[in-house]
């Protein structure tokens, strides 16, 4: 039976099947030009869930052996950005679970859990600008730190990652109806902290 070629598929499909069939060779080319692209989004997000630099940066090698091992299994009609925080979920759960059979929010928020964040502060024209904003992004990072894990991890896909909310239902394996929930309250959390001065 012969296949049929489209030839007027968009050009983000056609690159999404490239990258599924990339991923499938395993080719190290496209690997590379992944972690490339990726490294900083997906070693901030797993530094937010575990805690700590140097589990975040065996975590992320992990990540990366997996979607090596695993590429096969990604599909072109997803995100490769939510297969790919998908997977480093998945494998900051099963640390955690090696560590204490609980879930992940009781782990984060387990006395001495330590919860850093590097919110990336814009570029500013002017040095007092660039201060401010700094202060800012640690204003709002020592808020986040106060959040429930489950509504802090929202936020951070949302608008840190930028994922739609069906994407973040997807990573964290919850309804769409429990996204938009988790983050209402984790937004409205977050404003009061902020407004209540105790970030």
């Amino acid at each position: 039976m012969e296949r049929t070629i489209c030839w007027f598929a968009n050009p983000m499909e056609q690159e999404a099947q490239e990258l599924a069939r990339g991923l499938r060779r395993r080719d190290v080319d496209v690997l590379d030009r992944l972690i490339q692209q990726y490294h900083y989004r997906l070693f901030r997000y797993l530094l937010m869930l575990a805690g700590r630099r140097q589990a975040a940066e065996d975590l992320f090698q992990e990540t990366w052996v997996r979607v090596l091992e695993k590429g096969h299994q990604y599909n072109p009609r997803w995100k490769f950005e939510t297969w790919l925080f998908t997977v480093a979920r998945n494998l900051v759960i099963d640390l955690l679970r090696r560590r204490q059979p609980e879930s992940l929010e009781a782990l984060l928020e387990a006395p001495g859990a330590t919860r850093p964040l590097e919110l990336e502060a814009p570029h500013a024209t002017t040095a007092f600008e660039e201060v401010a904003r700094g202060e800012e992004a640690a204003r709002v990072a020592g808020a986040l730190r106060h959040l429930p894990p489950a509504y802090r991890e929202v936020l951070m896909l949302r608008f840190q990652e930028d994922l739609e909310l069906n994407e973040i239902a997807e990573v964290v394996g919850a309804p769409l109806s429990t996204i938009k929930s988790r983050l209402y309250r984790g937004l409205e959390t977050l404003r009061a902290l902020l407004e209540g001065g105790n970030a």
